[in-house]
C-alpha cells in the first residue's frame, strides 16, 4: 500500500539529484502543518540546503519544486514563508488508506518487525500489600508502552521484578508471624513500622488453620534482646526478625513464603484483571542463588570502581555523576538493594536485549546516574538503558482530593479503584497525560457517560460506527472491493481520510517518544472528527456508490478505533 511520507520523500530524493547531487546526505524531515492553509505535509530542505549552497531558501525551494517529478498523489505545491515546501495531497492519496485499512484490518497501523529486541520492566512493586493507585498509573503505562512498541515493530519482553530477597518480605514475614501470635493468644506489642493491613491478619489467619499452634513461642523469646521502638525503631524490627528467624529455624522459611506467595498471587490476579500481563516475573533471590550478584561486584571490583571504608564496599558512582558513592555489600557482610539491582541489569544485558526500559516512579530519579554508571563501569553501554519516570497519581470526587491512605496507614489499592470505575476508564485516565507529568484523576468525570469523558466519548464513537453498519445490514466483508473511493470527496470525509493516515504515523512517534498518551490524543481527536461526521450527513442513503462509499469510510473508522484502544487496553464496546 502506499506510503506517502515515504513517497514523497522519494520525489524529494530524485528533485535534489537534479539540484544539489552532492547534498543527498542531508536528513529529508517531512512533517504535518500546524495549519490546514499550509497543505498536508512540510518540508524544510530548502532552508537545510541554503547555506550549503550560498543561495536564499525560497530560491532553492523554487528549483526543488520545479525538479520535483509528477505524482497522482499530490494535487500542488507551494512556497511558503522563509523556503518551507508545503505539499498538498490529491483526494485519491487520501481516500487509498480505507482501501488499505480494510485489508489490513487488526494489522492497520502496525509496521513490519525491526529485529530489535527490547525489555520493558514495569510495575515491580515489592509483594508487601496489595498494589495501590500509585502502581496503577505505572502498570497502565508499562502496559500500554509495550503495546505501542511491539506495534512500531519491537519483540518486547514484559517483565516484573520481584523484590523477594530482601528486608521488607522479612519485614512482612514478622509482621505476619506477630499478627498469628496475637490470633494464638501471645501479646507481642505490634510495631508500627511494620506492615498493618488487614491482608497481614489474614495471612496470619491462614497459618493458625492449617497449623494450629505449631509457631507459638512466649513473648520474652520474641523480644529479647530488642531495643525500645522509641529509642531505635529499626533496631527493633531488626532484631525481632533475626529472633523470629532463630525460633522458627526452618520454618521461618514457610512463613516468608506463604506471605510471598500470597501477596504475589494477588498482585498477579489484580495486574491480570487489570489487562497487565508479563512474559516473566523475575526473582531477585535467583540472583544471590545464581551467585551472579558476586561475580557483579568481582567484576566492577577487577576493573577499580570498588573501594573499601569503615569496613563496608562502596561503588564509585560520583565518577558518574551521582551526588555520592554507594554502598554495595555493608559492613555485616549483607549486600545493598544496589547491588542486586547492578546484577539484575548485568542479567538484562546477558539475555541480548538490545533495548531496556524501565518505568520506575518519579522518587526514583536520583537513582537514573548511578545505575547507568554501574552499567558503563561493567563495559555496557548505558544509552542502551531508558528510563521512563512515572508520576504519582492524584484522585478526586466532587471536586475533592480524595485522601490517598486510611489511618492505618494502606493507600487506595488498585482494585478499589478499578471497581469504582472500570478497568477501561481506570486504563484510558491513567495514559490520558504524559507519564512524567502530574495527573489529577477525575473520579466523577471517569465514570460520567457523557461526551466530557473521553473514554465514553471514543468508545461511542466506536458503538455508533457499529450501529451504523448493522441498520445497513450488508456484508462488510464486501466493501474493501464493492467501494467507489472517489466519493468521499466532502469535507467531513477528507478531514476524517486525513486522520485515519495520521495512525501508523501516530504509532511510530509514540513508540519512539515512549508516550502512549499521544495514542489517547489520537482517539479522542479521530472520535471527535466521526461524530461531526456522523452529526453532519446521512450515511444510508439511496445513492448505492455514495452509501457503499461512506459505509467503508465507517467500517476503517471503527477498525482504526479499535486498534488504538487496544493498544491501551480499552475495550471497544459494539453497544452503548
Amino acid at each position: 500500500m502506499l506510503n506517502i511520507k515515504s513517497h514523497l520523500s522519494q520525489l524529494l530524493v530524485e528533485a535534489l539529484n537534479v539540484v544539489a547531487p552532492d547534498a543527498l546526505n542531508i536528513p529529508i524531515e517531512l512533517t504535518r502543518p500546524k495549519q490546514e492553509a499550509h497543505g498536508d505535509f512540510a518540508c524544510n530542505i530548502a532552508l537545510q540546503l541554503a547555506k550549503l549552497l550560498q543561495r536564499k531558501p525560497r530560491d532553492v525551494a523554487k528549483d526543488i519544486v520545479d525538479a520535483l517529478p509528477h505524482s497522482p498523489w499530490v494535487d500542488k505545491t507551494e512556497i511558503a514563508g522563509a523556503g518551507f515546501i508545503n505539499f498538498f495531497l490529491s483526494s485519491a492519496s487520501k481516500q487509498q488508506v480505507v482501501t488499505e485499512i480494510l485489508q489490513t484490518g487488526e494489522a492497520y497501523g502496525h509496521a513490519p518487525s525491526n529485529g530489535k529486541r527490547v525489555q520493558i520492566e514495569f510495575v515491580s512493586a515489592n509483594p508487601t500489600g496489595p498494589l495501590h493507585v500509585g502502581h496503577g498509573r505505572g502498570a497502565a503505562f508499562g502496559a500500554s508502552l509495550a503495546n505501542v512498541l511491539a506495534a512500531a515493530g519491537y519483540q518486547v519482553a514484559r517483565e516484573y521484578y520481584v523484590n523477594d530477597a530482601g528486608r521488607q518480605m522479612d519485614i512482612l514475614a514478622l509482621s505476619t508471624w506477630l499478627r498469628y501470635l496475637e490470633l494464638s493468644g501471645i501479646n507481642v506489642p505490634f510495631p508500627p513500622n511494620a506492615y498493618q493491613g488487614d491482608y497481614v491478619r489474614d495471612m496470619a489467619k491462614i497459618i493458625q488453620d492449617h497449623h494450629g499452634d505449631r509457631y507459638i513461642h512466649e513473648p520474652w523469646r520474641v523480644l529479647d534482646g530488642a531495643p525500645s521502638v522509641e529509642e531505635d525503631a529499626d533496631g527493633h524490627l531488626d532484631q525481632l526478625i533475626a529472633n523470629a528467624k532463630r525460633l522458627l529455624g526452618e520454618d521461618y522459611a514457610y512463613i516468608h513464603n506463604l506471605a510471598l506467595t500470597e501477596q504475589l498471587g494477588d498482585c498477579r490476579n489484580d495486574l491480570t484483571e487489570f489487562g497487565v500481563v508479563f512474559d516473566m516475573w523475575f526473582s531477585e533471590k535467583s540472583l544471590f542463588d545464581s551467585a551472579l550478584v558476586e561475580r557483579t561486584l568481582e567484576l566492577l571490583n577487577q576493573n577499580g570502581h570498588l573501594y573499601v571504608q569503615d569496613g563496608a564496599t562502596w561503588f564509585r558512582s560520583t565518577q558518574y555523576g551521582d551526588e555520592k558513592d554507594r554502598v554495595v555489600k555493608r559492613e555485616n557482610g549483607q549486600f545493598t538493594y544496589f547491588a542486586s539491582d547492578i546484577a539484575y541489569h548485568l542479567n538484562k544485558f546477558e539475555r541480548g536485549f538490545d533495548e531496556v526500559i524501565n518505568v520506575w516512579g518519579a522518587d526514583h530519579h536520583g537513582y537514573i546516574a548511578r545505575v547507568k554508571g554501574a552499567l558503563q563501569a561493567m563495559g555496557l553501554d548505558p544509552n542502551k538503558l531508558t528510563i521512563a519516570l512515572v508520576q504519582f497519581a492524584v484522585l478526586y470526587r466532587g471536586g475533592e482530593k480524595v485522601s490517598m491512605s486510611t489511618r492505618s496507614g494502606e493507600f487506595v489499592t488498585l482494585r478499589e479503584l478499578r471497581r469504582e470505575v472500570g478497568d477501561d476508564a481506570a486504563r484510558f485516565f491513567y495514559v490520558l497525560r504524559k507519564s512524567d507529568q502530574h495527573l489529577d484523576f477525575d473520579l466523577d468525570l471517569a465514570k460520567s457517560q457523557s461526551s466530557d469523558n473521553p473514554v465514553y466519548y471514543i468508545q461511542y464513537a466506536h458503538a455508533r460506527c457499529c450501529s451504523v453498519l448493522a441498520k445497513w445490514g450488508g456484508a462488510v466483508t464486501m466493501l474493501a472491493s464493492a467501494a467507489d473511493l472517489a466519493k468521499l470527496a466532502i469535507p467531513y470525509e477528507l478531514t476524517l481520510l486525513k486522520r485515519l493516515n495520521d495512525f501508523p504515523e501516530t504509532v511510530e512517534m509514540a513508540a519512539r517518544e515512549l508516550a502512549p498518551h499521544l495514542i489517547a490524543y489520537y482517539l479522542k481527536d479521530l472520535a471527535a472528527d466521526f461524530h461531526s461526521y456522523y452529526n453532519g450527513e446521512q450515511f444510508l442513503v439511496e445513492d448505492e456508490s455514495t452509501r457503499l462509499a461512506r459505509l467503508a469510510l465507517v467500517l476503517a473508522t471503527r477498525q482504526t478505533l479499535k486498534n488504538g484502544l487496544a493498544l491501551l487496553g480499552v475495550s471497544a464496546p459494539e453497544k452503548m
